[in-house]
């Protein structure tokens, strides 16, 4: 594969390929199993920074949440080992790209259905998807990869779910 440039005079590397990426992201996961004795998830950790934001602004009513007053029991909201491992990822995922001289900032999808458009839906996408995975107490990531992992029955039955609505989602969307 060859490297392209940027733009910005650096090279771009190229991706690894699928086989590589899979078996470290395997490598990782087993990691995180032995290290904290959880898998990979990230839909907990915006719960917890929105705790973190009710118990700044208003903390007796944060306190008394049921929703949010579990998690400020525990101790302080950003304590959580998930949060760290989000914000791990966003800056892991920030230094690679500017490693392989691939960060830009983009919209995808402009073109076909226009700017606000395609931000609006994502917006209402990424929104359900997080109430999906708050309601059903986990993420594709928790679920897919960590439940996956440890040959969780629930863990294949979301994913043949979450592909298949994803596909007749896109149907509906793109109005085919």
């Amino acid at each position: 594969m060859s490297t392209a440039s940027s733009g910005q005079g650096s090279p771009v590397r190229p991706f690894w390929s699928p086989v590589t990426a899979g078996v470290v992201l395997g490598l990782v996961l087993l990691l995180t199993f032995v290290v904290s004795g959880h898998g990979l998830g990230a839909s907990g950790a915006f719960s917890h920074l929105v705790a973190w934001g009710a118990q700044l602004t208003t903390p007796e009513a944060a306190k008394g949440n049921g929703y949010l007053g579990p998690m400020l029991a525990e101790g302080h909201a950003l304590d959580s080992w998930i949060t760290w491992e989000v914000l791990g990822v966003g800056l892991g995922a920030a230094v690679a790209a500017f490693m392989a001289g691939r960060f830009k900032v983009q919209v995808e999808g402009c073109r076909t259905i226009g700017r606000t458009s395609r931000l609006v839906r994502a917006l209402a996408g990424g929104m359900l998807a997080g109430f999906g995975a708050r309601v059903s107490a986990g993420c594709t990531s928790g679920l897919g990869l960590s439940g996956a992992a440890v040959l969780s029955i629930s863990a294949f039955v979301f994913l043949v779910l979450f592909f298949a609505t994803g596909l007749l989602v896109h149907r509906f969307a793109r109005g085919e």
